[in-house]
């Protein structure tokens, strides 16, 4: 009995390290960071208002190798330093730092918790993804929906619009020389890429 136990376990051990090594080839875990931009937007009693800028983007995602399908997205997150934001008015943004309170809080910041993804067709996702936003140092939960597509060349773009109101935040709608005051709604329209 002996001489048959040593080959056997051997072949269960060859077996075992086969089938992860499979399980291994057939999903790709990457986890990335990149930059993206950032499109801040809102209303105002005289014209619409923008701002533009760039910020850090963290994924932790699997894709199945065999067809790059996106199996699972465990990780999001983005910060977006307040002061990166620009707009063609100098004076504006002083105006959006004062209101969004950088001398104490600088960051921007979404935190994912959960998700849900949902295949559109056979390279485009939709995904629901639950978390916290942090603005002016108020966080409040939020259900942020994102676009995933895997482009010819194999990278990935994603893309989104969130739709805020100041207030939540705690952030008085900021008026500009007393003439103009901004509307509480905002949105928060971005897009970054990672390869895949």
């Amino acid at each position: 009995m002996k001489k048959y136990f040593k080959p056997l376990l051997v072949l269960l051990i060859v077996a075992a390290v086969s089938m992860a090594t499979a399980e291994l080839h057939a999903q790709s875990k990457a986890i990335l960071t990149n930059s993206g931009n950032m499109k801040l937007s809102g209303t105002s009693t005289m014209h619409d208002w923008t701002m533009n800028g760039i910020f850090k983007v963290e994924a932790n995602y699997k894709l199945d190798e065999s067809n790059l399908a996106l199996m699972s997205l465990n990780e999001l997150s983005f910060l977006l330093p307040v002061e990166n934001l620009k707009s063609d008015k100098k004076r504006l943004d002083e105006t959006a730092y004062k209101a969004l309170k950088t001398d104490q809080h600088k960051d921007i910041l979404f935190t994912m918790t959960s998700a849900t993804i949902k295949e559109v067709n056979g390279n485009k996702y939709a995904i629901t993804a639950l978390g916290n936003l942090t603005i002016a140092g108020v966080t409040k939960p939020i259900t942020m929906n994102v676009s995933w597509i895997l482009n010819d060349d194999q990278t990935i773009t994603c893309t989104g619009i969130q739709k805020l109101k100041m207030t939540d935040f705690q952030v008085k709608p900021p008026s500009f020389l007393g003439v103009m005051k901004t509307g509480d709604e905002i949105a928060l329209d971005f897009s970054f890429q990672f390869k895949s």
